[in-house]
């Protein structure tokens, strides 16, 4: 029988013909799992069950243990069980949040790797991806996660390169790269299963302005977050992204570019407010806080993966910027 659970009562409605059997989500809630990805992805199947007056979708919160699950801003949300035996013919979403390496246990990777061998269909929400690496199932699949956590996922996981988009449908992997792209990669699944109709009403219902194209970028571009589109600044920002680990020599990035160094300067000065050696070590610097909180790399090779000389030089320019040292910041997480 459906559920009041599953079909709400709204004003709005759509006529669907669906006759078939609800499609079924689990929900795997890890700790400190990002609760506006949670929400995004479970929303949009509300929405379509609410509007067609029919049980198109069921959905399931489990946690390792049954107990709720806390999020990154403190919230517990409740749980419908443990994890179990699940129909291969259901879709399973790892939602992550911060921390995301210590976050799945022995036993959640094994279960994952279960679900995995039955053919069931996986996916990952906001960090999710990490689990599904250290379970091994992502293999040679497309899949993303998102664009904070990517430098330490690439670190720890360097034969497995995430896309930049903001979800992948791979098949029997389904990934986004969390906030509401969860909603963006929802919608794609609803207008799959029941037409673009129906996702149309969905996203107007969550007063979402859809994405129709998956390999939208995660982030605002390069122009908007400097404003500017002077070609040679976006271009040098570029080449010291992809340069972070062995930075190019400043005379070197400007033959690249084809700009005296003078005119870079000023560019820099201009738009960043910084010189082009200081924003390279902002990025360094970003970077190393990035692999300090999200690996369990040692300072030495966050050192190395960052392009510092010596891991006191790290530490000198890391407590300028953040106020504390590398060593401190590990302290702190550890507690």
């Amino acid at each position: 029988m459906p559920s009041d659970r599953y079909i709400p009562k709204g004003a709005a409605s759509l006529q669907i013909s669906a006759d078939g059997p609800a499609r079924e989500f689990y929900f795997l809630l890890l700790p400190k799992l990002t609760m506006l990805a949670f929400s995004s992805a479970i929303e949009p199947l509300r929405i379509a069950n609410q509007l067609a007056q029919k049980q198109l979708y069921t959905w399931y919160a489990i946690t390792p243990d049954g107990q709720g699950a806390t999020c990154s801003n403190g919230v517990t949300i409740q749980s419908d069980g443990a994890m179990g035996q699940i129909s291969k013919e259901a879709s399973i979403f790892v939602c992550s949040g911060i921390d995301p390496i210590r976050a799945a246990s022995k036993e959640v990777l094994g279960w994952i790797r279960q679900q995995d061998r039955q053919g069931t269909q996986l996916g990952g929400i906001c960090t999710g991806a990490f689990a599904l690496a250290q379970a091994g199932v992502i293999r040679d699949r497309r899949f993303t996660l998102h664009w904070e956590n990517q430098p330490a996922f690439v670190e720890t996981f360097p034969d497995l390169v995430p896309t930049e988009n903001l979800y992948e449908n791979d098949g029997q992997l389904i990934t986004c790269s969390g906030g509401n792209a969860a909603t963006d990669m929802m919608l794609a699944l609803i207008e799959e299963d029941h037409g673009s109709e129906l996702a149309l009403v969905v996203a107007d219902m969550c007063i979402h302005k859809r994405s129709n194209d998956r390999q939208a970028p995660q982030r605002s571009s390069l122009s908007v977050m400097v404003g500017t589109r002077n070609p040679k600044l976006l271009h040098a920002i570029q080449l010291m992204q992809q340069t972070v680990e062995d930075p190019m020599p400043l005379l070197e990035l400007c033959a690249t570019l084809d700009i005296s160094r003078r005119q870079l300067e000023r560019l820099f000065k201009k738009y960043t407010a910084q010189s082009p050696t200081q924003f390279y070590y902002t990025l360094k610097l970003e970077r190393a806080h990035a692999l300090l909180s999200e690996t369990d790399m040692s300072i030495t090779q966050i050192t190395a993966a960052t392009g510092f000389n010596s891991t006191s030089h790290l530490a000198r320019q890391f407590k300028s910027k953040y106020g504390f040292a590398p060593r401190d910041m590990r302290k702190g997480w550890a507690k």
